[in-house]
């Protein structure tokens, strides 16, 4: 009997160590596999436009072009893997990317973390045109054009003096108030177009004892300045901002736009002023 059980045990302990060796040899099918990290590609479908990393030389050009400082608020619409967000960041400045693919949010959250600028570069999940960023006072893009005046009039209701930079793609007849290059090695995708968000000042203006007539599209005017019955056409006359400037009678104005009127300095001496007649 004794033998017998003997040989039982060994026998269940020659099956175990099969089993343990077998089970040491099989590959894992149990465990579920990593999930690979998303990487866009350059050309990629989106929602409204195909996705294109602008080249960082223009990054860095763009934040200049907007003369960026500390106490700006950047908005970037269509903020892709979020380098011009982060760029912005790591000037000091905080700034936030609008992005409608999730993974390019997540992809961006992750770069913004691993530049050390998760608190001051965030990004959300959204639909440019049904989000409101009338709180920045930078906004940058890169769309297409037809975009870009699609977005024209809600840019246009923004602070006067806010900076709206676009790579490559302009605003039709909405001219730039300046254009510049990338320049160094950049091959494609290296143009940029800024323009300020003028005041509203279209319409009839009281000034002293005459009046100022001002025709206005988007940020340059024409009308004309009427004193003791005599019209002078004004010139050179063009809104950066809130800040008017034009030239009537030889004489140059320039001045500030504020709710209760404009006011300012004519070169060579003398103040002037005005409030709405309408």
């Amino acid at each position: 009997m004794r033998s017998f059980r003997t040989f039982t045990l060994a026998c269940a302990v020659s099956v175990l160590a099969l089993n343990g060796a077998l089970a040491q040899s099989a590959p894992a099918t149990s465990a579920a596999p990593a999930a690979a990290e998303y990487s866009p590609s350059s050309g990629q479908a989106g929602k409204d436009v195909v996705w294109v990393p602008t080249p960082q030389a223009l990054v860095n050009r763009m934040l200049d072009m907007a003369k960026l400082t500390k106490e700006d608020y950047l908005i970037d619409l269509g903020s892709g893997d979020g380098r011009t967000v982060i760029t912005a960041a790591k000037r000091g400045v905080r700034a936030h990317g609008i992005e409608y693919n999730p993974d390019m949010v997540a992809l961006a959250q992750r770069a913004a973390k691993a530049e050390g600028v998760a608190a001051t570069a965030t990004f959300e999940q959204a639909d440019i045109f049904e989000t409101d960023f009338s709180d920045a006072t930078v906004v940058t893009l890169f769309l297409l054009d037809t975009l870009n005046v699609k977005l024209r009039p809600t840019l246009l209701d923004m602070k006067p003096g806010t900076r709206v930079v676009s790579n490559t793609f302009d605003m039709d007849d909405w001219q730039p108030d300046e254009r510049i290059d990338a320049g160094g090695d950049c091959s494609s995708w290296c143009t940029a177009y800024k323009w300020v968000i003028p005041a509203k000042v279209g319409g009839e203006w009281r000034l002293g004892d005459g009046s100022l007539t001002l025709t206005q599209t988007f940020q340059m005017l024409s009308g004309a300045l009427t004193r003791n019955g005599k019209s002078l056409p004004i010139s050179d006359a063009k809104m950066d901002g809130d800040r008017i400037a034009f030239t009537a009678g030889g004489q140059r104005y320039s001045g500030q736009v504020t709710q209760a009127g404009m006011s300012g300095r004519v070169e060579g001496g003398g103040a002037w002023r005005a409030t709405r007649s309408n």
